[in-house]
């Protein structure tokens, strides 16, 4: 493993971040679209993911139409106050002050925000990076990569003291887990979209880019939290997201 990986102090506190919510039009799905901020006690500060592209929040018929995004579903809720810097400023975190960005994978709901973190690497699975340009949404790819140190995995990876990244492909070729210890609630499992909602395990994870890998991933996350009897966070489960603490609230 390489060292530059490495953050130095221990997971303190986990935010959710609330990047608006989305409606799945084959099935009315409500799902809240979100991301995470965890605080180390060295005073550490790591993003991941970073939520639907701002002109979403500004003039979000026209981009969907520009994407072609409603042949999937509609955007219900999402203003300026739910976009990454905005939501960081309600723990008093400026972009600035963002160490390390992760990219779970990069569809439109979560790479928006890439670019907007200059002084922040980004730890991305290589399979990811490997694309012309990120995922985003069909045959739509309008985001060039930014010029950026990028920290490449294809593997488990400790990141730092409790904190692991799990390479889980199957959803996007580079899908990535979160593992971390806090010091209250214990373990912490971040599937992000490797697992969106507890459904998708029996509906066979339909749809996904690797439908094998993704139940592969799938199984070991939930054997993973069920050997550490960790709390385990859903992608966009319609059912959790309401119940979830969002920032200035956190886990810790």
């Amino acid at each position: 493993m390489n060292n530059s990986y490495y953050l130095t102090g221990l997971p303190k506190e986990l935010h959710v971040l609330d990047f608006g919510l989305f409606t799945v039009h084959a099935n009315g799905r409500i799902i809240g679209i979100c991301g995470f901020l965890i605080k180390t006690d060295a005073g550490e500060n790591v993003l991941v993911d970073t939520g639907f592209p701002r002109r979403y929040a500004l003039e979000a018929a026209a981009a969907a139409r520009d994407d072609n995004l409603g042949v999937f579903g509609e955007v219900l809720v999402m203003t300026e106050n739910n976009m990454p810097a905005e939501q960081l400023a309600l723990s008093g975190t400026e972009v600035s002050d963002i160490d390390l960005l992760i990219m779970t994978h990069t569809h439109i709901d979560h790479v928006g925000g890439i670019a907007d973190f200059a002084g922040a690497p980004i730890l991305i699975s290589s399979a990811e990076r490997s694309l012309d340009r990120p995922l985003y949404f069909g045959a739509a790819r309008p985001i060039k990569w930014p010029d950026r140190e990028y920290r490449l995995l294809s593997e488990d990876t400790v990141i730092g003291p409790g904190f692991r990244v799990l390479h889980v492909p199957g959803h996007a070729p580079g899908q990535l887990a979160l593992e971390i210890d806090l010091p209250h609630t214990g373990k912490v499992v971040v599937t992000g979209d490797a697992i969106s909602r507890p459904s998708e395990v029996d509906e066979g994870f339909e749809g996904s880019w690797d439908v094998e890998q993704a139940k592969a991933s799938g199984a070991r996350l939930l054997k993973l939290a069920r050997d550490t009897d960790a709390f385990l966070i859903y992608g966009h489960s319609p059912e959790q997201w309401p119940r979830l603490k969002k920032t200035p609230e956190f886990y810790s």
